[in-house]
């Protein structure tokens, strides 16, 4: 890990940006664009955004100390997608700084023991990865977004997303291989590329 790649002092203040780019992300997608494909395997955009929102809830139920249900289905949303994530991302913001501070570690039962900040890691990591998908399935361009944020999503991605996560659509494994990306390329690429996508496809109709 480089000095830039270090994580950032603050992480809920890291988390309100990469909050804040998706919801940038967000506004400048029009409605017309919702069957639109992704990057994400068998979601449009309607649903990418709509798991987005999903995110925001289940993330708050993390905030406030419960164990969030990944398991949960979402429904589509349809209707004001800016309005319904911004409020959302100010109530996430608002249980995390509520919690306390986030040093020292976290014990999960069955798993194990975690830095304290680790879940807001988590978030910026999903946030970030999804700030790509979209901007790519709307023809957004990815070179102005946040490179802290992308860096702070790969360090945390490259200590905890393990093989064992990955796999092929058949087996119903939530990330695909990784892309090999050059370490060179964009932040948001290698991004990507750690995530199962590759920055080089092209999303049909974007």
């Amino acid at each position: 890990m480089t000095a830039t790649d270090d994580p950032i002092d603050d992480p809920i203040d890291l988390l309100a940006r990469a909050l804040a780019q998706s919801a940038g992300l967000i506004d400048g997608t029009g409605v017309e664009l919702a069957g639109h494909p992704t990057p994400c395997r068998s979601w449009d955009v309607g649903t990418l955004i709509s798991h987005l929102l999903f995110d925001l809830r289940q993330f708050t139920v993390q905030a406030r100390g419960g164990r969030p249900d990944w398991s949960e289905s979402f429904e589509r949303v349809e209707g004001d997608w800016l309005h319904a994530f911004e409020a959302g991302a100010e109530e996430l913001i608002d249980a995390w700084r509520e919690a306390g501070e986030l040093t020292g570690t976290l014990e999960v039962p069955g798993v194990g023991s975690f830095p304290a900040r680790f879940p807001v890691d988590q978030e910026i990591a999903e946030l970030a990865v999804h700030a790509w998908d979209l901007a790519k399935s709307t023809g957004q361009s990815t070179d102005g977004l946040d490179h802290e944020v992308a860096l702070a999503a790969l360090a945390w991605a490259r200590g905890a997303l393990k093989p064992a996560y990955r796999g092929g659509d058949e087996a119903s494994f939530a990330f695909g291989p990784e892309v090999a990306v050059p370490e060179d390329a964009p932040p948001y690429d290698r991004l990507a590329g750690f995530f199962g996508r590759d920055p080089r496809a092209v999303v049909p109709g974007a």
